[in-house]
């Protein structure tokens, strides 16, 4: 038994292979395996400033003074950030808890997988 993709335009399980197409019965919609493969988006895949690449729970270090916005403190250079969670977001990257600052979002450029 063949596990076939839902029909991309109205999610019906019930689509079936014609060819080389696959066809939804419920919507009428045709497309071919190749067009969906193409349509698929890639993972991403964050990296640190080095290109090395970054995974949820790593340790990085930060490479350069970042001040904090609203507030006169900076966080130096060669802080140790524990524990990182990868955003899929457009501006920040990395949400962490840095010791005596608290919870922060960092840019990937910003900081090295230690």
């Amino acid at each position: 038994m063949s596990t076939l993709p839902p029909c991309p335009q109205c999610a019906s399980p019930y689509t079936y292979e014609d060819g080389g197409q696959w066809v939804c019965p419920e919507c009428g919609h045709e497309w071919s395996a190749q067009a969906q493969a193409e349509q698929a988006p890639a993972a991403r895949v964050w990296k640190d400033a080095h290109g090395n690449v970054l995974q949820d729970g790593d340790t990085v270090t930060l490479i350069k003074d970042l001040k904090i916005k609203g507030s006169s403190a900076v966080i130096k250079v060669g802080t140790k950030v524990k524990n990182i969670r990868l955003l899929d977001s457009d501006d920040h990257d990395i949400d962490c808890k840095i010791e005596g600052f608290g919870p922060m979002q960092l840019k990937s450029e910003f900081i090295k997988k230690a």
